[in-house]
């Protein structure tokens, strides 16, 4: 049946709004997270059904990395779309609202500021993690609707306000201190990020929520951790009952998003901040080697999912290496922001490698370092050499050996050298690390040099 002309006109127009449409940019951390700690991974131990489904929603990316293997570090090389080892945030800052050094450089220009010359309302929700002076906060990093705590820690519940305990330190609402004592942390944030949601329809909006669940301390409900009464070991009933928390929270969000309208245009990303901790702190990164703080995969290697309904096949999987770092360059894109000459951006639009419209691989390599050299690694396609130390350089071939138990570097000599040398090439680029990561929760007593 043919339209009258002014109804053809109108659906045209239409059509061509939904498809002009900026998407809003939801990135939702979770903290210490185990790899096979949500059921998209495979895990039983505790259900997660709200980041199951936002897993069906989109694309699960089964070999999906941060840049870094703990907390603050990654966050600045996600934030800026650069390894962070180029402007020296190679650390976690001592949480000191008067050093000046320890936080993210504020020569880097994050997303947020990018996003908000573009259009977009900004928001950020839960931890920070990347420097404690006024300078260094997120409402004066670009983001103009700001809630949660400065530090890289924070009780739960039950606190008592102290300025000088950095997991007792005040939250803070849209740049000032209040006085609120959640009933949990966990629901707080989840709720603060529906409202932001609601708040915003129609903007388009990015939102930056980084819980800090399921870091330690392990504070569950009562009821929560009641759920898991079968499990034996204190530690990991308490670590499971928080997961169970922060999927609650999650579907708070997602529900939000449906009830307001917002779903099929809201391109989401989910991703741990790093691999879990050992076992004795509760998590489990099966089948992974190692955990927080190392490059084995167990350290670097998270749950990841990427969901857009409007334009990401519901259900699918990808397999090629994406990184924390392509959140950037996707979103940059997306908001239709060119992206920088300045200054070199590591990560790339992932939406037509995920869309099956790009061959080859997002990156031929991706690497990592701690300590200013403490430790290496570098991926590419399949093979993934790690350098620990002054120890002889590793060799694994993910593809057979996800658990990098059998060292191939003596097999492979060719591979080995060629891996040695792109990371001996990418390392040329970096800098020292500008301060060092906090002792006993103090403050260190120098700084690295530039």
């Amino acid at each position: 049946m043919r339209l009258p002309p002014l109804l053809a006109l109108l659906c045209a127009c239409v059509a061509t709004f939904a498809a002009d449409r900026k998407p809003n940019i939801l990135v939702i951390l979770s903290d210490d997270q185990g790899y096979a700690d949500v059921g998209f991974n495979g895990g039983k131990a505790v259900p997660t059904p709200n980041l199951d489904a936002l897993a069906a929603s989109g694309v699960r990316c089964t070999s999906g990395y941060v840049s870094h293997p703990f907390c603050s570090p990654t966050r600045a090389g996600m934030l800026t779309g650069r390894y962070q080892q180029r402007f020296g945030h190679e650390n976690n800052p001592a949480y000191n609202p008067a050093d000046a050094v320890a936080g993210l450089p504020l020569t880097e220009k994050l997303v947020p500021q990018f996003l908000k010359e573009a259009g977009y309302k900004t928001g950020w929700i839960g931890k920070w993690h990347l420097g404690a002076t006024p300078a260094h906060t997120p409402w004066a990093r670009g983001f103009d609707q700001t809630y949660g705590f400065i530090g890289g820690g924070h009780s739960y519940s039950d606190w008592n306000i102290d300025l000088k305990k950095e997991y007792n330190v005040p939250l803070t609402r849209d740049g000032q201190a209040t006085t609120e004592v959640p009933a949990h942390l966990t629901e707080a944030f989840g709720q603060e990020a529906a409202a932001f949601i609601r708040r915003n329809a129609g903007a388009p909006w990015m939102l930056y929520l980084a819980f800090n669940a399921p870091h330690t301390p392990h504070m569950p409900t009562v009821e929560r951790e009641k759920q898991f009464a079968d499990v034996k070991d204190p530690v990991r009933r308490k670590c499971l009952a928080q997961i169970s928390l922060l999927d609650d929270a999650v579907g708070t969000v997602t529900k939000a998003l449906a009830a307001s309208g917002q779903t099929q245009d809201t391109l989401i990303f989910f991703f741990s901040d790093n691999g879990g901790t050992p076992p004795s702190l509760g998590a489990d990164n099966t089948p992974l080697r190692g955990n927080k703080g190392m490059v084995y995969d167990g350290g670097i290697r998270v749950p990841f999912v990427v969901s857009w309904p409007a334009q990401l096949k519901a259900g699918s999987t990808y397999a090629q290496p994406v990184s924390s770092l392509d959140v950037a360059a996707t979103a940059l894109t997306l908001a239709g922001v060119p992206l920088p000459t300045e200054r070199k951006l590591d990560g790339v639009n992932l939406i037509p490698f995920l869309k099956g419209e790009a061959s080859g691989l997002p990156h031929a390599n991706l690497f990592w370092r701690t300590g200013g050299g403490q430790s290496y690694a570098v991926r590419s396609g399949n093979w993934k050499l790690v350098r620990n130390g002054k120890q002889p350089d590793e060799l694994y071939d993910l593809a057979t050996d996800i658990a990098e138990a059998k060292n191939l570097a003596a097999s492979q000599p060719e591979v080995t050298s060629r891996l040695a040398a792109d990371l001996s090439a990418w390392n040329k680029e970096l800098i020292a690390p500008l301060f060092e990561s906090p002792k006993g929760g103090k403050a260190p007593a120098k700084k690295g040099k530039k």
